[in-house]
């Protein structure tokens, strides 16, 4: 099979572009680099940026199947990046799918989609759409997965009676070796001291290994098939099905580079209270960087939040091939090397 991979040469599309590969499909990956790792392991690289319409609908042209996973993730205080980037940056895919008849696409959603500033504990796929979102990423999120829900079951143009396949996966906190976004910023706070705990530290939380996270996609592109796809038109959640102690699991992380656990602690009000303040001065300046606060963060720090994964493990058949216990191994192995992979 040929497929294309968006945002292949980042965190988790690089380890879905190597799964691919070794199975033997023919890849391209659409990324603004070069990768040229990925080119000696047999990928195509196309590059472009998801703004630019046009790149994304050719990079679409001659594959059967679309993984969507790139995206600009973080709580950065302006909406533009976000508005083109996952939202119209997605329609664009789903233009490219359209006009090149791919049949097919698994996006990359966020279970922070359907977050609304509320503890959530064990919810599952019913749980809507907030009226309101605390950042402007879920937001994005929330509103590019919309749209490729609701172009499954449309029918492809110049194929009659072929209709477009759709899903959506909410893979949460993905983490793991190579890591360039989770795991190194936490490690960079608290190298610089800008950790604290934030509510009583007994939140529970889910996460998911990320090669857990690659091998969900290909099990749900498997699954979407014609004739009663159990998966079209879905989102799902995914994790490793076993929720942890926030705090606990970042302090073992620390633990792993010999750095002291966090020790400060800050209430939820009082963080919230911080963080619409550092928003509203940044939104107003126009800063770009991400603020070192924000509602969202403080909420996502101090509440709980894990979620039911029966309708991926019933519907397309997922558990966790790496346990938390060995994916923590391999992240500290990795922390520990003296040469770091590409892609880091």
């Amino acid at each position: 099979m040929k497929v294309l991979v968006t945002g292949g040469g980042g965190f988790l599309g690089r380890y879905l572009v190597e799964r691919l590969l070794l199975r033997g499909d023919e890849v391209r990956v659409f990324g603004r680099g070069e990768y040229p790792d990925l080119k000696q392991r047999g990928a195509e690289v196309f590059r472009g940026d998801l703004r630019d319409n046009q790149a994304v609908r050719e990079a679409c042209r001659n594959v059967e199947l679309v993984y969507h996973t790139a995206a600009i993730a973080g709580i950065q205080c302006q909406w533009k990046p976000y508005y083109e980037i996952n939202v119209e940056g997605t329609k664009s895919v789903l233009q490219g799918c359209f006009e090149h008849g791919v049949s097919r696409l698994v996006y990359t959603g966020s279970p922070s989609a359907v977050f609304a500033g509320e503890p959530q504990e064990g919810i599952d796929e019913s749980t809507p759409y907030p009226e309101k979102w605390l950042a402007h990423y879920p937001k994005s999120k929330a509103l590019a997965e919309m749209s490729v829900l609701e172009a499954n079951g449309r029918e492809l143009p110049g194929r009659k009676g072929e209709k477009f396949l759709s899903c959506s996966l909410r893979p949460h906190l993905i983490w793991g070796p190579r890591d360039n976004h989770l795991i190194p910023r936490l490690l960079q706070r608290a190298r610089a001291g800008r950790i604290m705990m934030t509510g009583d530290g007994r939140n529970l939380i889910d996460n998911i290994y990320v090669e857990n996270a690659a091998a969900a996609h290909i099990q749900a592109a498997e699954a979407l098939i014609p004739d009663d796809s159990p998966v079209a038109g879905k989102a799902y959640f995914l994790s490793q099905g076993e929720p942890v102690n926030c705090w606990d699991w970042i302090n073992e992380i620390l633990g792993f580079v010999d750095l002291e656990p966090v020790k400060s602690q800050i209430s939820y009000a009082t963080a919230y209270r911080i963080g619409w303040a550092v928003e509203t001065v940044y939104t107003l300046l126009g800063i770009k960087s991400e603020p070192p606060m924000s509602r969202f963060l403080a909420a996502q720090l101090a509440m709980s939040h894990y979620f039911d994964i029966s309708a991926a493990q019933r519907d397309f058949g997922y558990e966790p091939e790496i346990p938390t216990a060995e994916g923590m191994l391999r992240l500290r192995e990795f922390l520990n090397a003296p040469h770091k992979e590409p892609g880091v």
